[in-house]
């Protein structure tokens, strides 16, 4: 199947309702990126499913074994392991030090990265058409900047990049990063648009207020946000760079 032929099959499902993407795209004067998935594939070659073995692995050597659950060990998920942690041990120097591996591990995780398909020219033309953009993400901020500087897009966002902080009970689902975003902008919540790829995203825009708009690269991911309450899911970012220049 071409992905052509993918996308209009997607487009067919009642939450693909091209005027409901328009409607979306049409008020927003604000978007919100989540960073990993929507801007790109940050672990595409440097694997999440290994830092999160070798975080947990650390976290052996140093005989804290029986701070994660058995669930938690088998985790492919590096930010799981790293907020498993913190709500047993808030705010400690273990928890400072898993932060700052995990951040290293990203960092490292940069070079190798895969745009996401149509993000680059997207984040171009939304910018060029007048929207002020922001990330808003649970990677660190430092991980967001190198990449951003590697793609020449810092510009398109700077200084709006909200990133992971040392008080992780914060992160997404939280909205704490969405707020600070829209009190820097000085934006009203409606008249944002946030784009992610994991339940945590809509959760924390619906609890903001923010219209939520689904990137699923695949059906489990489409999924898990449908389950999760979204309602508007692409497949590509294809369709919406369209839409952004047919109303600019």
């Amino acid at each position: 199947m071409t992905s052509e032929t993918r996308t209009e099959a997607v487009t067919e499902r009642p939450e693909q309702d091209p005027g409901a993407l328009r409607d979306l795209i049409g008020k927003a004067r604000v978007v919100l990126w989540d960073f990993d998935g929507p801007v790109c594939g940050l672990f595409a070659r440097h694997k999440a499913e290994r830092v999160a073995t070798e975080l947990v692995e650390w976290l052996e050597g140093r005989g804290l074994r029986d701070l994660l659950t058995q669930e938690e060990r088998r985790t492919l998920d590096p930010q799981i392991v790293l907020r498993a942690v913190d709500r047993r041990h808030p705010n400690s120097d273990l928890v400072i030090d898993l932060e700052e591996r995990l951040t290293n591990e990203e960092l490292k995780a940069t070079s190798t990265a895969m745009p996401t398909p149509y993000a680059d020219p997207l984040i171009r033309t939304w910018t060029a058409v007048g929207a002020r953009l922001a990330i808003t993400t649970n990677n660190s901020a430092r991980v967001v900047r190198t990449y951003l500087a590697s793609r020449d897009l810092t510009l398109c966002f700077s200084p709006h990049i909200y990133g992971r902080t040392q008080e992780l009970n914060l992160l997404k689902p939280d909205p704490h990063c969405l707020g600070r975003a829209l009190n820097a902008i000085g934006a009203a919540p409606g008249s944002a648009l946030m784009i992610g790829d994991a339940p945590t995203d809509f959760l924390a825009a619906r609890a903001a207020g923010v219209p939520f708009l689904g990137y699923a690269r695949n059906e489990r991911k489409a999924g898990l946000l449908r389950e999760a309450g979204a309602s508007v899911i692409v497949d590509s970012l294809e369709p919406v760079l369209r839409a952004v220049k047919q109303q600019g």
